[in-house]
């Protein structure tokens, strides 16, 4: 590992004007010193299929795969949807837990999550803590952030408007350094 943490971030979600791709972009603009973050896209990930796969890794697969094996952590900013993760991202862990040499097995991993509803994603983020912890995901246990009412904490240009989420998220960030550092 380098002196800087490599962070790869992954959005939950596809939509365009998304909360939480947003949510990653601010958190690239507030990461600590000792900190990069990239975002990578889930897009081009077809639905996870043995058939494609006993055929030959995807090249998109591939590549995602490698971008999570090359980042010395993983932060993924999930939505909720229907009190759970979205079904694209449930597909690119589906993809990065296959065998042989599994990525995210012992990557340290944060996760958070906006919404425009009050209560954030802290449903999706516990079914979600749970499925990373089934493919030996180190998911940093605190702070959780989950960040409601997103339209009132977020601007289209990625600045984190309200004070006190943004101290939140720097926390978590700072911590994601610290937990990859000891884990490493």
């Amino acid at each position: 590992m380098t002196d800087t943490i490599r962070v790869l971030g992954i959005s939950g979600s596809l939509r365009k004007d998304s909360w939480n791709t947003l949510l990653l972009r601010a958190a690239q603009k507030i990461a600590p010193a000792g900190m990069s973050i990239e975002i990578a896209s889930i897009r081009d990930l077809p639905f996870y299929d043995g058939d494609v796969e006993a055929a030959g890794t995807p090249a998109s697969v591939a590549a995602f795969r490698e971008q999570i094996r090359a980042a010395d952590a993983l932060l993924i900013a999930s939505p909720e949807y229907n009190a759970s993760v979205s079904g694209v991202l449930k597909n690119a862990i589906d993809w990065a837990s296959r065998p042989p040499s599994q990525p995210l097995d012992g990557k340290p991993i944060a996760v958070f999550g906006t919404s425009p509803g009050a209560t954030g994603t802290i449903r999706g983020q516990q079914h979600l803590r749970q499925i990373l912890a089934n493919v030996n995901g180190l998911v940093l246990v605190q702070p959780v952030v989950a960040i409601g009412m997103a339209a009132q904490r977020l601007d289209a240009d990625a600045n984190i408007t309200d004070e006190a989420t943004r101290k939140f998220v720097e926390t978590m960030l700072a911590k994601l350094v610290d937990w990859t550092r000891r884990l490493k």
